[in-house]
């Protein structure tokens, strides 16, 4: 009766803890995500590996929901394979995917540097499985129904206090995806529901954002952290753009700027952090298959329809029309 009540969900919780009903979820998520995985090699050529985790961050490209920070921590784990600090490594499939207002110069950059990433890491022999990196052309509608089941971790990563609602964030929680997330727009409703064990919380809190607004200094969170350096001198040093020279100074010089409102670089290091309890969990799939079952489970808050009738006890107090069934 879900499908009429939503608030059935609530009932998979009573089967968290048994074992043949965790294994057929996992099993019908790994069919999700082989579906995903023929999609996005239809759609780019790169082929993803379903035993590693889908990674994925899909909305309009837009500087404060921080695609670009996300594209800063693939850079980092680019770099971690290259140095060979690849210990306990958890296999990742990052996809991002989106569009951008025509005349918004600043989202096309970030969509040529995400592009640009992918090529040097997806062709890069040494990388092999450990990271693949798509930017989904054309995300549609009928893209997302295939991408939201098959999707482990699901990026809602935005400056705290600048995200007005989302919905995506839920689409993927119904999906049994779980969140990794700032305190942000209806990130902060999701946590309260599933609880702080099952979602992975990281950065500035909108009081601190708006505190940090006077006084921001990009420069002191690279000079305190050896892993922001090497992100920064590989995006300077022109890694991902040999053949195109300064293609990316507008966007060193965003991050960069001490008005930059969207705090990209304080967030790195608690966004890298929340990313390695991410990637260890991951490693324990009897654990990350409960998560992902009790992100399903309570997810039936956000149902249009517990919305409208709340709207009607409180607001429109109307007589409401049973629909009869055929």
């Amino acid at each position: 009766d879900w499908i009429t009540d939503l608030g059935e969900l609530k009932k998979l919780e009573n089967y968290v803890e048994d074992k043949n009903f965790c294994k057929e979820w996992a099993e019908v998520k790994a069919e999700n995500k082989q579906r995903l995985a023929n999609l996005v090699f239809k759609e780019t050529g790169v082929q993803f590996n379903v035993n590693a985790m889908f990674d994925v961050q899909v909305k309009r490209i837009h500087e404060y929901k921080r695609q670009l920070l996300n594209i800063l921590h693939v850079i980092h784990l680019y770099a971690r394979i290259k140095a060979g600090d690849t210990q306990n490594w958890t296999n990742r499939c990052v996809l991002i995917g989106g569009k951008a207002a025509p005349g918004y110069i600043m989202a096309k950059d970030i969509i040529k540097l995400t592009n640009n990433v992918a090529k040097i890491i997806n062709n890069d022999p040494g990388v092999g499985d450990k990271l693949k990196v798509v930017f989904f052309p054309n995300y549609r509608v009928s893209a997302m129904e295939i991408i939201c089941p098959g999707t482990d971790l699901s990026e809602q990563i935005s400056t705290a206090g600048k995200e007005a609602s989302g919905t995506g964030n839920m689409k993927f929680m119904m999906n049994g995806a779980i969140t990794i997330g700032t305190l942000d727009g209806a990130n902060v409703e999701i946590r309260e529901e599933v609880g702080d064990e099952n979602f992975f919380l990281f950065g500035l809190k909108t009081p601190e954002v708006e505190a940090l607004h006077h006084n921001y200094l990009p420069q002191t969170y690279i000079q305190k952290d050896d892993a922001l350096q090497r992100v920064m001198k590989l995006l300077e040093s022109g890694e991902f753009n040999k053949d195109e020279p300064g293609i990316f100074d507008s966007i060193l010089h965003s991050v960069l700027s001490p008005h930059d409102p969207w705090m990209t670089l304080a967030d790195f290091r608690e966004f890298v952090d929340a990313q390695e309890k991410v990637a260890a969990v991951y490693l324990d799939q009897e654990k990350w298959v409960r998560m992902s079952i009790i992100n399903s489970a309570r997810s039936s808050k956000f149902s249009t329809d517990r919305t409208m009738k709340e709207y009607n006890e409180e607001i429109w107090k109307l007589t409401p029309v049973k629909i009869e069934k055929n």
